[in-house]
């Protein structure tokens, strides 16, 4: 197997982090190419990348029809199009990897060639002032424990034992065969489900879970700082996945787990009966399969709004 690289960055207005991003990157000896979409930035992130090109024929620098911009998921669809390596990372514009972040991964792909990918820890670099308390708290990214890669989709799912960033994963192109690309649709979380479909159709393992491989940068204008979009759209992800799985037939006991997070964070998002069960019901004719099952008496909105009210009043010990 060939084992190069093909590290993956979307940008949009990163001109003041993509250099040291891109940087990062190259410096990684295992790196063939850094791919690189512009996403329609209109800061001067365009003349970083000119710049850069010419100073290392590695990084390639791709755009949108038109110069426009279409969000991360369409970019790194982008990206992995024009990929030419056997493995891709990503890496986030405003993040950086660390000294020998894939000698660890490399090892792993050549001691045992039936993985899929390999996830590792991550760390946190704060652009903006923050509290001891939130530095704790993000510190390392990371799975806090070995778990066994038929177990995972479930720990990840529930957040069992902690998740991975996407910047700290490397997997096989091969594995887009069957898990697909990003859901461009989303508008948050996007990697949380491309993560989890990979970690249900591929063998995933962990790396080094105990020390970061790459960085995480922290400033005013990251998404996952406008928590209210998250409460109001976070149910979504489950809603892509569940499509997902659904048409790739996996079983009824995924697609139950998936349908339990996309009902809890449903009622979070919507309070009224009446616009849930217009939604279950719109839900399930997308379905067919599971209109007349179990599943679909089981997440009715007025059953499930029954347990929540029993499981509060008489909770399991």
């Amino acid at each position: 197997m060939d084992y190069s690289i093909s590290v993956i960055i979307p940008v949009y207005n990163g001109a003041a982090f993509i250099e040291q991003s891109i940087k990062s990157a190259l410096e990684q000896p295992e790196v063939y190419e850094v791919v690189v979409v512009n996403d329609g930035s209109t800061d001067a992130t365009g003349i970083v990348l000119e710049r850069l090109q010419k100073e290392d024929d590695r990084v390639k620098v791709y755009t949108h029809d038109g110069g426009i911009n279409k969000g991360r998921s369409a970019s790194r669809n982008l990206a992995l199009k024009k990929a030419t390596s056997s493995l891709v990372a990503f890496l986030d514009a405003d993040d950086y990897y660390l000294e020998n972040r894939f000698k660890n991964d490399l090892d792993l792909f050549k001691q045992r060639p039936e993985i899929d990918g390999v996830y590792n820890a991550i760390g946190v670099h704060f652009y903006r002032a923050h509290t001891q308390k939130e530095f704790k708290a993000s510190k390392l990214t990371t799975v806090t424990e070995v778990i066994a890669p038929s177990a995972l989709f479930e720990h990840l799912l529930y957040y069992k034992s902690g998740h991975f960033s996407i910047d700290g994963f490397i997997l096989k192109t091969s594995v887009l065969k069957a898990s697909g690309v990003f859901d461009e649709t989303l508008q948050i979380g996007e990697d949380t489900a491309f993560i989890l479909k990979t970690a249900l159709v591929g063998k995933l393992v962990p790396g080094i879970i105990d020390k970061p491989v790459a960085v995480r940068g922290v400033h005013d204008d990251n998404v996952f700082n406008q928590k209210d979009i998250y409460t109001t759209y976070r149910w979504r992800i489950y809603e892509s996945l569940l499509f997902w799985a659904y048409h790739q037939s996996i079983s009824f006991k995924y697609l139950d787990m998936i349908l339990d997070l996309l009902w809890r964070h449903k009622f979070i998002a919507t309070k009224e009966l009446f616009s849930l069960t217009g939604y279950w019901l719109k839900l399930f004719l997308k379905l067919p399969k599971l209109l007349f099952s179990k599943l679909s008496i089981k997440y009715f909105p007025l059953v499930r709004q029954r347990q929540r009210y029993f499981s509060f009043l008489y909770p399991s010990k």
